[in-house]
C-alpha cells in the first residue's frame, strides 16, 4: 500500500465545523464511495447501516453518505436518531459490513463528524483507515458499481427498541429500578427517546430532561459537559440519581442525590469492584487513559488490581483491552466501555451497571459512588491558531521546569486535542498550590505563543 498521510481522519473518525473542510458532502461522498470500495468483496451484495445523532446538518451529511455508499454498489440502511453503541450493535447483529455514525458526540451544534465501525462493530484500524484515504486521493469513479448494480436506500424501523431490548439485556432478568426515581438528560441528542423508554421499562420513575432535540441545542448547556440543569432537577425533584448522557450517548456522567458529580474514574471504579466480588473482571484491573487520577489507580491498587494507562482516545482504550484480556475501561470524560456487552463507550449500560450496585447494595448514589478521594488535578483547553505550540522552544522549556517542580510527586500530561486546535495541559498532585502554578506558567506559555 502507498503511504499516504492522514488528511481526514483523527482520533475518533473525521470531525469538523459542518460545511466546512471536511465536513462537507463532497467530502462525505467521498468518504462513502472509498469505504464502499475498501469492504467490497467479491460480487456478494454488501450492506451498511448509518445512524446519526439530532445536529442540523446530519441531514445533510446522511445524504452525501448515502450517495457514495450506493455508488459503490452498497446496500444502504437508514436507522435514524440513535446511540453510537446501538450503531456498533446492530453492525453486527444486522450483518452489516460497515457502520456509520454520524455525529461530534459532545461537541456543539456547529460541528459533525464520521465514525467508521467495521463488521465486528469496533472502530476502524488505523490500516483501514488508511486505505480509505488512499482510495479517497484517487479516481473513484474507475472503480465504482456498474449502473445495473448501484445500491438501495431503505429506512429501517424498530431498531430503538432493538436497542432498548439489548440494553435491558445486561442487567439480570428480575433486575428492577423500582422504587427509584431517576433523572436523566439526553443532551438533546441521539439517546432522547432510548434512555427514558430503557430506564422507565426497567421500574424507575423517570423525569426526563434535554430531550425536546431542535438541530441547534445538541450539548448546549446540557449532557455530560454541563449537569448544571441536571443537579438541579435532581435537587428540585429529589431523585436518586441523575444520569447525563452526551449528544451520541456513548458518554455518560452521574450525579448523586445530594446532586454531586461522578465522574468516569468513579464510575469505572464502583463497576470494577463490584465485577471482581462476582468473579467477572477480567484481566486483573481496568484499562485507563494518561487524564485518569491518580486517585483512582491507588484505589485499584489497594484492591489488588492494575491500571493500564493508554493515549487519550477510546480507541486506544479498546485496542489495549482487547490486546490484553481486559473487560473494563474508559475515560475520566465519562467513556466507560464494558466488553462484555459492547465494543465501543455506552453510557446508558455504564449507568445501569452503577444502579445495579446501588439497587444490590441498598445504599445512597453518594455512598455507592465515591470510592476514592481524587488527588488534586488541574486542567486547562488553550486555543491556537498558528502552528503546532509543543514545537516552540519557550513551550518546551516550560514543559520542562514544570516536570522538575512536580518531580515525583504528581503527574504532568500535556497533549495537543484530537478534535479541536486545543493544547490540553493536566497536572495532579497531592499540593494543590503548586500543580495550579505548574499549568498556569505552562498554559502562559502556550498562550504567548498562540497570539
Amino acid at each position: 500500500m502507498d503511504k499516504v498521510a492522514r488528511r481526514f481522519f483523527g482520533t475518533d473518525g473525521i470531525r469538523g465545523q459542518a460545511n466546512r473542510s471536511p465536513m462537507t458532502a463532497e467530502i462525505a461522498m467521498k468518504v462513502g464511495m472509498a469505504a464502499g470500495l475498501a469492504f467490497r468483496r467479491g460480487n456478494d451484495r454488501h450492506r451498511v447501516i448509518i445512524g446519526k445523532d439530532t445536529r442540523l446538518s446530519g441531514y445533510m451529511i446522511e445524504n452525501a453518505l448515502v450517495a457514495g455508499f450506493t455508488a459503490s454498489g452498497m446496500d444502504v440502511f437508514q436507522l435514524g436518531p440513535v446511540p453510537t453503541p446501538a450503531v456498533a450493535m446492530l453492525t453486527r447483529s444486522m450483518r452489516a459490513d460497515i457502520g456509520v455514525m454520524i455525529s461530534a458526540s459532545h461537541n456543539p451544534y456547529q460541528d459533525n463528524g464520521i465514525k467508521l465501525f467495521g463488521p465486528d462493530g469496533y472502530k476502524l484500524s488505523d490500516e483501514i483507515e488508511l486505505e480509505i484515504e488512499r482510495l479517497m486521493a484517487g479516481d473513484l469513479s474507475r472503480d465504482l458499481a456498474p449502473s445495473a448494480e448501484i445500491g438501495r436506500a431503505t429506512r429501517v424501523d424498530g431498531v430503538r427498541d432493538r436497542y432498548i431490548e439489548f440494553v435491558k439485556r445486561t442487567l439480570a432478568r428480575e433486575f428492577s429500578l423500582e422504587g427509584l426515581r431517576v433523572v436523566v438528560d439526553c443532551a438533546n441528542g441521539a439517546a432522547y427517546k432510548v434512555a427514558p423508554e430503557s430506564l422507565w421499562e426497567l421500574g424507575a420513575e423517570v423525569i426526563a430532561i434535554g430531550d425536546e432535540p431542535n438541530g441547534f441545542n445538541i450539548n448546549l448547556e446540557c449532557g455530560s459537559t454541563d449537569t448544571t440543569q441536571l443537579r438541579r432537577k435532581v435537587h428540585e425533584t429529589r431523585a436518586d440519581i441523575g444520569i447525563a448522557l452526551d449528544g451520541d450517548g456513548d458518554r455518560v456522567i452521574i450525579v448523586d442525590e445530594s446532586a454531586r458529580e461522578v465522574d468516569g474514574d468513579q464510575i469505572m471504579a464502583v463497576i470494577a469492584e463490584y465485577w471482581q466480588s462476582m468473579g467477572r473482571l477480567a484481566g486483573g484491573g481496568i484499562v485507563a487513559t494518561v487524564m485518569s487520577n491518580l486517585g483512582l489507580e491507588r484505589f485499584l491498587g489497594s484492591k489488588g488490581l492494575a491500571l493500564a494507562r493508554t493515549r487519550v482516545g477510546d480507541r486506544y482504550v479498546v485496542e489495549h483491552m482487547r490486546e490484553h484480556g481486559y473487560n473494563i475501561g474508559g475515560e475520566q470524560s465519562g467513556h466507560v466501555v464494558l466488553s462484555d456487552f459492547s465494543t465501543t463507550g455506552d453510557g446508558l449500560v455504564a449507568a445501569l451497571q452503577v444502579l445495579a450496585v446501588v439497587c444490590s447494595s441498598g445504599l445512597p448514589v453518594s455512598e455507592v459512588c465515591r470510592k476514592f478521594e481524587p488527588v488534586p488535578q488541574v486542567l486547562r483547553n488553550v486555543r491556537y491558531a498558528n502552528g503546532m505550540p509543543l514545537d516552540n522552544q519557550a513551550v518546551k522549556a516550560a514543559i520542562s521546569d514544570g516536570q522538575s517542580r512536580l518531580g515525583k510527586a504528581g503527574r504532568l500530561v500535556i497533549r495537543p486535542s484530537g478534535t479541536e486546535p486545543l493544547i490540553r495541559i493536566m497536572a495532579e498532585g497531592d499540593d494543590q498550590h503548586l500543580i495550579a502554578a505548574i499549568v498556569d506558567d505552562i498554559a502562559g506559555a502556550v498562550s504567548r505563543h498562540a497570539a
